[in-house]
């Protein structure tokens, strides 16, 4: 019998190309946005020391000048971390979508995983039949060489 062969291999093939992909570029999406998380705890790190620096100066004292750069400063991190957060907010819904993407086409990848496995069990089912009828062919050719050796 013929070697196993799947029709939908070069599909398959194409699927399974097409998931490495969209994998790839999940894994992209997903280090920006670590970096952006990142980013905002420094920001955060950096606004802390604002404040415990502007907590310092009202216990000791300061011209209402430093208290006005302090404030300026303090107020500027914050909005610098909220337009990051909006950033990572839109990151986010980049990688659930891709996120998305990847699962659709791993189903996708898998139907066709699964159909081949099936045609594939079939071709050993079908090799296994003829096996076995060729085995009932010999079997049978040799009881009646026997049969006819003894007969004559």
């Amino acid at each position: 019998m013929k070697r196993f062969k799947y029709r939908l291999d070069t599909v398959l093939d194409y699927k399974i190309q097409v998931l490495d992909n969209l994998k790839s570029e999940h894994a992209v999406i997903m280090q920006s946005v670590n970096k952006k998380e990142e980013q905002i705890t420094g920001l955060t790190r950096e606004l802390i020391g604002y404040e415990a620096g502007f907590d310092e100066l009202k216990e000791t004292g300061a011209t209402i000048e430093n208290f006005r750069l302090f404030d300026l400063c303090i107020g500027r991190m914050e909005e610098m971390i909220d337009t990051e957060k909006e950033h990572l907010k839109v990151l986010q819904k980049q990688e659930d979508a891709k996120k998305k993407e990847v699962i659709e086409a791993k189903v996708d990848t898998s139907r066709y995983e699964k159909l081949k496995d099936k045609k594939y069990i079939e071709y050993q089912k079908a090799v296994a039949k003829a096996e076995e009828a060729f085995i009932e062919e010999f079997v049978s050719n040799t009881a009646m060489q026997i049969k006819r050796q003894q007969s004559g």
